[in-house]
């Protein structure tokens, strides 16, 4: 993997080879990515799909889907805050899964916002032909598509701008309602006095009964999809743990103020089964307060929130595809880092799926583009329940002081989120209009687990490497190998250790390479003088480790540090692998980048120590 050579972030437009993304987006852009990213196009036009399916009680049905978000959420956040990582949960999933969770999710995950992507674009399109009937539909798609590629090819911060003012825009325009609103049925707006009528009047609060209120679920949990986005982005910025809390924290108010306040105002303004249904229920609602110009303004602020996902899904594909690359599951081309701190061809490589999903809508929108609506149709809900697992068994991993963000009611009501969730998918298999995602979904994740199996029989060497895990996390070690050259102090190493969660319950196995000794001056080696100089060393540290009540044995190994290792994972098997070396000045192992060199080989945690100071954990 090529070596990171970064630009500044007002250089030119040229390409580094690299691995290193510019931490460009600050604190207010992150604020308002989790403040208004998940304010989409579905809540301003979606919603009315709801209502018209539930009633007035599609409140509940926000109610519920928002608590779900938050839960989810909540998980999410608490891991991230733990660990920021461009990856997010795709890293959090290969490091308490295995690597088939996170080449899956990662790889899900891309695919679901790349076809988002196209299908934004060609709503945004639709929307500018009320405005430009003459122009063609596929036109002016394809020049949303490269209006947003060319923002976040120029730089994050360029990216986090935009995303900023887009989700101003929405905030904005959801308080205007919300204060518009409150007046209207409250009796302060003119002519209008107190009515609460629609509420019951037409057949009561759940005219379709109770089941309608649960299947709604499954339309609007797509539409709160983006609150994770924030999450990805925090990694980019300059303070990502104080980002992801913030960010966490605020996903309550978030969801109750602008989903569940706005429902509740529109299904009290409009009645559930009026003649507006075919239209945005926020047009309706301005239009029944007297505010007949409402209908361009919406259209401009649906227009603002469809390329405000366009943004978002294209940010967040390239930002997905720039891991697989890190962790060898896609092509290292997609590594390249430009100038800008930007990965160029993991953007371009992403936007050229949705332009290819703008062509498909132009030439085949029944077949080919509704295949790909579909087949992305329950992507988000099976990444979310893996979001939660991975949650429910990294918690043991975290140490408490870094748990500062905390699941509520931990593991109760983490397992009670995955059961609502797969509910929900169940939900799908029922409803006759949601069946054909559900299924295609199914298959496509299928398609992907078995991409992995392939991969890893027929590439081996190309084997995914779970992320990085910093020295917050602690490693739960069942069985411990212990390589450390013979100038290793016993009692020192002993403190290490110690720091290992169960540590008095693992079995501990230290190798020692026999590295030759110079006797004198000149090439003579002496490989007998450093048998006997590793054999004592060994003892010795054996011993003061046997003193502490470890379980612990230990052997010479093969005199090349990488040989002696593959022995002992061979015949040792372990979980965890502590390496101790010097500092960098005077360790040839290091030197030899031997410890990079286990972290990519072998698929277990890595923890460096060099003289008395723990490095890092890293699951490979």
């Amino acid at each position: 993997m090529a070596l990171v050579k970064q630009g500044s972030e007002e250089s030119g437009s040229g390409l580094e080879s690299g691995t290193g993304l510019h931490k460009g987006l600050k604190q207010r852009h992150v604020a308002m990515i989790a403040l208004g990213g998940v304010i989409g196009a579905g809540l301003f036009v979606g919603s009315g799909v709801v209502i018209k399916d539930v009633g007035p009680g599609s409140i509940l049905t926000y109610v519920l889907s928002g608590l779900l978000i938050v839960l989810v959420m909540r998980m999410l956040g608490e891991m991230a805050a733990a660990h920021p990582s461009t990856g997010s949960f795709a890293d959090y999933a290969r490091q308490t899964l295995g690597g088939w969770a996170g080449f899956t999710v990662a790889w899900l995950y891309w695919y679901f916002w790349v076809v988002v992507m196209g299908f934004e674009a060609v709503a945004g399109a639709a929307i500018l032909q009320k405005w430009l009937p003459g122009v063609p539909l596929w036109s002016m798609s394809l020049g949303l598509l490269m209006l947003m590629t060319a923002t976040n090819l120029y730089s994050v911060r360029s990216y986090g701008e935009f995303e900023y003012w887009f989700a101003l825009i929405k905030v904005v325009a959801i308080c205007i309602f919300l204060a518009l609103g409150s007046c209207f049925i409250l009796g302060l707006w003119p002519g209008h006095s107190l009515d609460f009528s629609n509420l019951t009047s037409r057949g009561g609060f759940l005219p379709n009964g109770p089941w309608a209120m649960f299947s709604g679920i499954v339309i609007v949990v797509f539409s709160m999809v983006g609150a994770e986005v924030a999450t990805i982005a925090a990694a980019e910025s300059d303070d990502p743990e104080h980002a992801v809390v913030k960010a966490t924290n605020s996903v309550v108010l978030r969801i109750c103020v602008f989903f569940v306040g706005s429902i509740a105002l529109l299904v009290v303004i409009l009645p559930w089964n009026g003649q507006w249904t075919d239209a945005s229920p926020y047009v309706a609602a301005f239009q029944a307060m007297g505010l007949t110009w409402a209908s361009n303004v919406m259209n401009a602020v649906v227009l603002t929130a469809v390329l405000s996902c366009l943004n978002s899904g294209l940010y967040t594909a390239s930002r997905m595809l720039f891991v697989l690359a890190e962790r060898d599951e896609a092509p290292s081309l997609l590594l390249r880092i430009s100038k800008r701190g930007v990965p160029l061809p993991a953007i371009l490589a992403s936007t050229s799926i949705g332009y290819l999903c703008v062509i498909a809508a132009y030439i085949s929108p029944k077949t080919v583009f509704l295949f790909l609506l579909n087949s992305s149709g329950a992507i988000i809900l099976l990444v979310y329940i893996i979001i939660a697992i991975s949650q429910l068994v990294m918690r043991s991993t975290i140490a408490p002081e870094h748990l500062k963000v905390k699941m509520w009611f931990h593991p109760y009501l983490t397992v009670a989120t995955i059961a609502a969730m797969v509910g929900v998918l169940v939900l799908m298999g029922i409803r006759d209009d949601s069946r054909s995602q559900l299924f295609l979904s199914l298959l496509t994740f299928v398609v992907v687990v078995a991409a992995y199996a392939l991969m890893r029989r027929f590439a081996p060497s190309a084997a995914p490497q779970p992320a990085i895990i910093s020295d917050i996390i602690q490693p739960v070690a069942a069985r411990v190998l212990v390589v450390a050259s013979r100038t290793v102090d016993g009692k020192e190493l002993l403190g290490q250790l110690r720091e290992i969660k169960n540590e008095a319950t693992a079995t501990y196995h230290v190798c020692m390479p026999t590295r030759p000794l110079q006797t004198g001056p000149g090439p003579a080696w002496s490989a007998g003088a450093s048998g006997i100089s590793a054999q004592g060393c060994l003892d010795s540290v054996l011993g003061i480790l046997r003193k502490e009540g470890l379980h612990v044995d230990g052997d010479l190994g093969d005199d090349r540090p990488m040989q002696a290792m593959d022995e002992a994972v061979a015949t040792f098997k372990p979980n965890l692998i502590v390496i101790s070396t010097h500092p960098v000045d005077r360790s040839p192992w290091l030197k030899q980048n031997i410890v990079e060199q286990a972290r990519t080989k072998y698929g277990m945690a890595i923890r460096h120590i060099i003289s008395g100071v723990p490095i890092a954990i890293a699951g490979v």
